[in-house]
């Protein structure tokens, strides 16, 4: 099974350096020159380890890691990889969400280690993500509901349900949903509602609950069954 692995880094030579030493036998390679490409690629794939420069055109490596803890909810291992090695730029990085610290220049085999160590212990855990009664994995994309069976989901319906399992029972925002979807936060909300109605269906028809309500004016949310239909977000 390869290793997904996200490089972000605005050195082209040292990435090519980079993607060329992994090479793609054990690894899934994506590669982003810049913050805003780095963004979107997270927000519509899923890695296993993403390996981050700090100094990037645009976005930072420290704003698009706190992006990932903070705005995405995602647990994804972050190696940072920066020149700045002192002990307060390192504090910064854990700080706001990163897993490892490596300081330039350093071998290309070290960093291989650190991607594989990162990777086993992601691996390690089930990574299921619970909400009530429902159960979902992001590894297998398949969603359970207690007592109703279980359905694989794909594409957008699989961003949009992992986003809303994750902050459940809070509401999700127009705003965010948009980000996870395009990359950014002003994708159009008409075909927005049409990836949640159709995921709605899938819902309904697989597991006999459409599971999703509707915070008007503001976003969606995960609704159990049974709960009450009163507007709880503030």
């Amino acid at each position: 099974m390869h290793t997904r692995v996200l490089i972000v880094e605005d050195q082209t030579a040292l990435a090519e350096n980079l993607l060329e030493f992994l090479g793609e036998d054990h690894y899934s390679l994506d590669f982003a020159p810049d913050g805003l490409t780095a963004l979107h690629l997270i927000a519509t794939h899923t890695y296993d380890v993403i390996v981050l420069d700090i100094m990037l055109p645009g976005l930072s490596g420290l704003e698009i890691c706190k992006r990932l803890r903070k705005d995405m909810q995602s647990s994804t291992p972050v190696i940072f990889m920066t020149a700045r090695g002192g002990l307060q730029d390192k504090e910064e990085g854990f700080e706001l969400g990163g897993d490892d610290y490596l300081v330039k220049p350093f071998a290309l085999r070290e960093l291989q280690l650190r991607i594989d160590a990162l990777s086993r212990r992601r691996m390690s855990d089930t990574g299921q993500l619970r909400a009530g009664m429902l159960v979902y994995d992001p590894g297998t994309l398949e969603a359970s509901l207690e007592g109703s069976g279980t359905v694989e989901l794909s594409g957008t319906a699989s961003r949009i349900f992992e986003v809303l399992m994750r902050h459940y029972p809070r509401f999700v925002s127009h705003e965010m949903l948009s980000t996870v979807i395009w990359g950014n936060d002003e994708g159009d909300t008409h075909t927005l509602r049409t990836h949640v109605y159709a995921l709605r269906k899938t819902l309904q028809h697989t597991l006999g609950q459409s599971l999703i309500r509707t915070i008007h004016g503001r976003g969606y949310r995960l609704e159990m069954p049974g709960s009450e239909k009163t507007d709880t977000a503030r």
